[in-house]
């Protein structure tokens, strides 16, 4: 990759898409300035390879998210690199970041800001709070109580916020990308399910292989006692814009497209392609996580070279996509299923081509 490509940007294209069209591109033609959008992002991706080690499923799915404009809810155990591989992100981005640690005590105000009385003008001003930055980490998102989660509901949902009866737009770019820990859930607040099924893609992380972590070990050594280099952006906000334009335009074959409606509407019929999970389900998945595994599909073909989705993106993605969309019902519990377990089966019971 040029280093002149990281930091262009693309001017927006006409013309219906054209698969296969980004090969053989002429400097100055549509190709040319796809090519350079693509560039940029697997540039980002790179990058956040040589910080983050052992978690490439996740850094995949932080770039997915980002080409999408899609929020990610990150869960895991402690120790896994869900607040470093977010932060990784934000500074490869050249693009305003706030973390924000969510507590029981948080309130509203703390995140969306507020009016401030001025009594030298003798009138309120409206001080903005974390959310009006571009990339926003919810760290411990289950942590902070329901008038918190309602208030960023509105911003995740509508891009804006409601104070003192006026709502302020967020900028164009706005993600949330939240954690949570499974295991400490004293003083927790599980997520309601309407907030749930705003986040594009639901991550959730394992312990790395017995490489990985010595890796991370070696790498941990070999930068004691060195001075931390920042390393520069990879991609600017408007690039971002730019390149999710590109996205929507990968090909989504009429093909994929049944089956990821037939897939979806499985998760709420479970018994009509596997006899078994019958009753299992009381909830399946929303029209929303159709548009969402398909964005999610495009983004990922796209990250990877390519201008149209192939079913094996859809597959990787859908536990993924769908995980906290499904509501299941105590006896699943009891037989050992969790919602992954039931997408497996549901994948396995029907063909995605």
């Amino acid at each position: 990759m040029q280093p002149a490509a990281t930091l262009a940007t693309c001017p927006d294209l006409t013309g219906p898409h054209v698969a296969g069209g980004f090969g053989g591109a002429r400097p100055g033609d549509a190709g040319a300035d796809t090519d350079v959008c693509r560039s940029a992002v697997q540039g980002l991706r790179e990058q956040l390879a040589r910080s983050i080690v052992g978690q490439q499923a996740l850094l995949d799915r932080l770039v997915v998210a980002l080409l999408s404009g899609g929020h990610l809810l990150v869960e895991g155990l402690p120790g896994l690199a869900k607040t470093t591989a977010i932060k990784a992100l934000a500074r490869a981005v050249h693009a305003s970041f706030r973390r924000v640690q969510f507590t029981p005590d948080l309130l509203p105000g703390d995140l969306t800001g507020g009016d401030v009385y001025l009594p030298a003008e003798g009138r309120s001003r409206f001080v903005e709070g974390p959310l009006f930055h571009d990339l926003v980490l919810a760290d411990e998102i289950n942590r902070a109580p329901a008038k918190v989660q309602s208030a960023l509901l509105e911003a995740m949902q509508e891009g804006q916020v409601t104070v003192g009866g006026r709502s302020h737009a967020l900028p164009a770019m706005f993600l949330v990308m939240a954690t949570q820990n499974p295991l400490d859930q004293s003083g927790t607040y599980p997520l309601p399910e309407a907030q749930l099924d705003r986040f594009l893609l639901h991550v959730v992380l394992d312990y790395p292989s017995a490489e990985q972590e010595r890796l991370i070990l070696d790498t941990e050594l070999a930068r004691a006692g060195q001075a931390p280099v920042e390393p520069p952006g990879a991609i600017d906000s408007v690039l971002v814009l730019r390149a999710r334009q590109r996205v929507r335009g990968v090909h989504l074959a009429d093909s994929l497209r049944g089956g990821i409606v037939d897939l979806v509407r499985a998760t709420r019929e479970p018994q009509s392609r596997r006899a078994a999970l019958g009753g299992l389900v009381e909830a399946g998945a929303s029209p929303r996580a159709v548009l969402a595994l398909a964005h999610a599909a495009q983004a990922l073909a796209y990250l990877r070279g390519r201008d149209y989705v192939l079913p094996e993106d859809i597959v990787e993605l859908a536990p993924d996509v769908l995980r906290h969309r499904l509501v299941l019902h105590p006896q699943a519990r009891v037989q050992g299923l969790d919602a992954d377990a039931v997408v497996r089966e549901l994948l396995q019971a029907g063909e995605i081509a």
